[in-house]
């Protein structure tokens, strides 16, 4: 498995984890009352995905520097 994917499995298996201890839903009924859960849900969606596009793009340019070393050598 590479680093990536060992990065996204960690990554799941903590929001998981917190997941699973969250038991106050007060707040979320009354955001999801008011309609705002959906905003907080896609202002963490955009931030999830820039954070994985981020950690993709820095592995795809460690990729090419290795790369580029090996050839060097």
């Amino acid at each position: 498995m590479n680093k990536l994917a060992k990065l996204i499995t960690l990554f799941g298996l903590n929001l998981l984890c917190f997941s699973a201890t969250a038991q106050d839903a007060e707040m979320a009924d009354a955001m999801r009352a008011n309609g705002k859960i959906y905003v907080v849900v896609a202002i963490v969606l955009a931030i999830l995905l820039g954070v994985i596009g981020y950690l993709v793009s820095i592995d795809l340019k460690v990729g090419k520097l290795e790369k580029r070393l090996r050839d060097k050598k």
